[in-house]
């Protein structure tokens, strides 16, 4: 049947199993929201406040799901807006599918009202991207996008359309969705090098990334670190791969890590990396890490292998698949004094926070407490993001959702929207801090509007919190531009915007206040004051050794 190119786009989407996009209508773009519209019993639409809301919005939609997330904004400043939000996924290997429109075909090119060169801008920062200049051409270009998006190393995708190609019309016919498919075979030589380096290993520790949560690999992954008798650490992208209620499990790795997962790390003679890039917020000093490890890394990858450091195995391949070989060959290991090693390792270095006030730390765990561990936690970024990566307990994959690579802040709102929509049975909390919600705030407008239930956590300290912490600690305290003391009203601005707000200063008043919000289901603002010198203990100082994990106690005794 012949339809218009923006007719095309809704069928296309709807033959992708899209429910859902986030958006912000524009001139250019017109044409597609106008059939969006004779469609909306069948794809949700979300107004946000905001492209950059919009892209972070698919972003959670698909950390929290597992779908490609889907977002469309209109020709220049509409695009241009998405471009944080789409380099946000990108740097996590998020799944995204950025739908704009620009001018007509022959106006492209000559500086034209609104015209930007899209593609050429997210070129680094997207798997592919592509301009569709005739409409015969865009079905099966939409329907290509959503499989690069999904397939190998997830990433998004930018499909550019000019408006006249969204009004002409060409034939279409509906087509199945292609499946994406996963390697089944791997390298029987790498499974064997990686086989008789586990046997050898009398201390091996295991580190999870994001690649096993990507993976929906949580299943291989524990009977993997059964058969190992292993320890495991993650990174922030991994949290939810392998439980953090498990006895085995030793906290986060790296800048911010446990003193047991560090140390252990650096004293142990295998180490198996899953699905992670040895971050430089992981490694610390990269000629030093892991210094008396063999290294075998499990990656979809190979670009990631020996990229930031040397290995000594690598299998290249989708982390479930490989992990179900292992799994297969791989006798029973044990490591009784090792893991005893560990267990008094936990033991001696715990996390610890002043237990008399209000703290950030507090804070998680009462929302640990509140959820029974069953919430799905956004972060924004900063010291929250450590705190709400420490003191969570994350039983499940898709449970913590943050910018890791970027480190974006203002990403948390936006993505807890996303994620409510995509899982509407969680209770959804964004963690942030009131650096970071000053960013993208008005996304609270887009959750009553849409009656979408979040609760936003805001740790108050009137300073952005872990920029100060590094001034503390490495500029002799000369807070440059990051003291926030003004007159801002968070309750005030959460009621203007049609959300209840709560003002909290005391640990009674936040365990009330949070647990009024868990029954209201609706959009809720904590207003949290904390103390502006609370800081994310332990601590790596940067380009460091892991060797050289230091906390309060450490520092004050210097």
């Amino acid at each position: 049947m012949q339809l218009t190119g923006a007719e095309i786009v809704i069928e296309c989407l709807k033959e992708q199993g899209v429910d859902t996009v986030f958006g912000y209508p524009g001139g250019a773009i017109l044409n597609v929201y106008d059939a969006l519209y004779k469609h909306q019993d069948e794809i949700r639409h979300i107004l946000t406040s905001h492209e950059q809301g919009a892209a972070h919005a698919a972003d959670g939609y698909s950390r929290a799901t597992g779908k490609v997330g889907v977002c469309f904004a209109t020709s220049g400043p509409g695009a241009t807006n998405l471009v944080t939000g789409i380099a946000t996924a990108y740097m996590d290997s998020i799944p995204m599918v950025a739908i704009t429109c620009n001018v007509g075909v022959a106006l492209l090119g000559k500086d034209s009202f609104q015209e930007i060169d899209i593609a050429g801008i997210t070129l680094p920062i997207t798997k592919h991207n592509f301009i569709v200049k005739d409409v015969n051409k865009l079905a099966d270009t939409i329907r290509k996008a959503f499989v690069i998006a999904k397939s190998g190393r997830p990433a998004p995708v930018l499909i550019d359309i000019p408006k006249d190609v969204t009004a002409n019309k060409a034939e279409y016919t509906r087509q199945e969705r292609t499946p994406s498919k996963k390697e089944e075979i791997c390298c029987s030589q790498e499974l064997e090098g990686a086989l008789k380096l586990i046997k050898a290993s009398k201390k091996p520790y295991i580190f999870v990334g994001g690649g096993a949560v990507l993976s929906e690999a949580s299943k291989e992954l524990l009977e993997f670190v059964d058969k190992m008798d292993a320890p495991v650490t993650d990174s922030l992208m991994g949290k939810g791969a392998f439980p953090g209620t498990d006895e085995r499990y030793t906290g986060m790795l790296g800048m911010h890590g446990t003193k047991t997962a560090n140390f252990g790390v650096s004293e142990c003679d295998l180490l198996v990396v899953i699905g992670a890039r040895f971050s430089d917020r992981v490694t610390g000093n990269a000629k030093k890490f892991a210094k008396n490890a063999k290294i075998l890394q499990i990656d979809i990858d190979a670009a990631e292998m020996n990229k930031n450091v040397l290995i000594t195995q690598g299998i290249v391949g989708d982390i479930k698949t490989v992990l179900q070989q292992l799994n297969k060959i791989l006798p029973q290991q044990e490591h009784r004094e090792w893991m005893e090693k560990i267990r008094e390792n936990k033991e001696k270095y715990p996390l610890r926070y002043n237990p008399e006030t209000l703290t950030g730390p507090y804070i998680i765990e009462e929302i640990y407490r509140q959820t029974q561990g069953d919430a799905l936690v956004v972060t924004e970024v900063g010291q929250h993001q450590m705190w709400a990566a420490q003191y969570y307990k994350y039983k499940e994959p898709r449970t913590y959702l943050t910018s890791g690579g970027l480190g974006t802040m203002g990403y948390g709102l936006g993505a807890s929207l996303g994620a409510k929509v995509g899982r509407p049975e969680k209770t959804v909390v964004n963690i942030a801090g009131d650096g970071c919600f000053r960013m993208n705030m008005n996304e609270i407008a887009t959750a009553v509007r849409h009656q979408i239930p979040i609760i936003q956590v805001v740790m108050n300290n009137h300073v952005l919190g872990m920029v100060r912490q590094w001034q503390d600690l490495f500029y002799e305290k000369r807070y440059s531009a990051t003291i926030l003391e003004d007159k801002v009203d968070f309750v005030k601005l959460a009621e203007a915007m049609g959300a209840m707000g709560i003002r909290v200063e005391t640990k009674e008043e936040f365990a009330e206040a949070f647990k009024k919000a868990l029954k209201l289901q609706e959009p809720v603002v904590l207003d949290c004051q904390i103390g502006c010198d609370d800081k994310v203990w332990p601590m790596v100082a940067p380009g460091a050794d892991l060797s050289k994990t230091f906390d309060e106690t450490d520092k004050r005794e210097g």
